[in-house]
């Protein structure tokens, strides 16, 4: 039996950075059952006009201010949508090359990059496609979701001896094993395995990969290596829609956690490996007046 661990992360590991929490987590599923996701997965997508599209939580659910100004945008079809906000791009695009500041003009061509495929629907429809994705790994009683989320106002690389990125996969990385150690024990399962799917940044790729080594041969601070194999597996998030869901389980806890929000959390908490009830699969790492949902129970 082998289980696969998909795994993203959300905000930025550098300090202060630009985000106030830093949150690395993993999706574990057995591999009996990925065609299924898969085909769960690609069913919602088609729904929404978006079956080879990259779901990119962050991307998808921000307000497009093209199509606030388009009279009737509801009420047009998918195609001509896409045409009204084309249009009012382009014109954007070309308003922006006269100016003096370049940096507006490239950031506003990526922010238009990264958004081209969801155009074409609502700000309603956007919510509701990630809400119906939530919805979906909130339904699959066979995944565990791990997660180490830090606080980085109360961070300190030089104390911990490591960076935020290096302690958050640390963690996620003994959360699995232990997972996989309790599995295999309770089925009887020798020939139970790990592996970590990664999404691809090559720099994250070189500092990952040292760190597994160094797992393997001297365990982490909380547990021996013995049922996750190799390195992680870097892919191309674009082309593997399970490393897109778990970008979505990263963005559902930092937008808890920076902004108490708890829609997307409610709908796939039940996939937080739990023990006895208790929530052990995901840390907060913060200081001790934090009263957020994992705080509390661990106190």
């Amino acid at each position: 039996m082998v289980f696969f661990c998909y795994i993203d992360e959300s905000g930025t590991p550098e300090i202060p950075g630009n985000t106030s929490h830093y949150v690395l987590s993993g999706l574990s599923i057995p591999i009996s059952y990925w065609k299924l996701c898969e085909h769960r997965i690609s069913s919602v997508k088609k729904k929404y006009g978006l079956a080879e599209s990259e779901i990119h939580t962050a991307w998808i659910v921000r307000k497009y201010l093209e199509q606030s100004k388009i009279t009737g945008f509801d009420s047009m079809d998918f195609g001509q949508r896409r045409h009204e906000v084309d249009k009012l791009r382009k014109a954007e695009l070309l308003r922006l090359q006269k100016s003096p500041n370049r940096n507006h003009y490239k950031q506003t061509k990526k922010n238009y990059r990264q958004t081209e495929a969801y155009i074409h629907l609502t700000h309603a429809e956007r919510l509701s496609l990630i809400q119906d994705l939530a919805d979906l790994i909130g339904s699959w009683s066979f995944a565990r979701i791990f997660g180490e989320c830090i606080n980085k106002i109360h961070f300190d690389p030089a104390r911990a001896r490591q960076g935020a990125d290096e302690q958050a996969l640390e963690q996620v990385v003994s959360r699995f094993e232990q997972y996989l150690k309790i599995v295999a024990k309770s089925t009887r399962e020798k020939n139970l395995y790990g592996a970590l799917i990664h999404d691809n940044n090559e720099t994250v790729a070189k500092k990952h990969t040292e760190l597994m080594r160094r797992f393997h041969r001297h365990g982490t601070f909380w547990t021996s290596i013995e049922k996750i194999i190799e390195t992680p597996l870097f892919v191309n998030s674009e082309l593997t829609s399970l490393v897109q869901i778990a970008d979505l389980c990263c963005y559902a806890l930092r937008r808890y956690f920076e902004n108490n929000e708890t829609d997307l959390l409610n709908r796939i908490q039940d996939r937080f490996d739990r023990k006895n009830s208790k929530i052990v699969g995901i840390r907060h790492f913060t200081d001790a007046s934090c009263q957020c949902v994992f705080c509390k129970q661990s106190t």
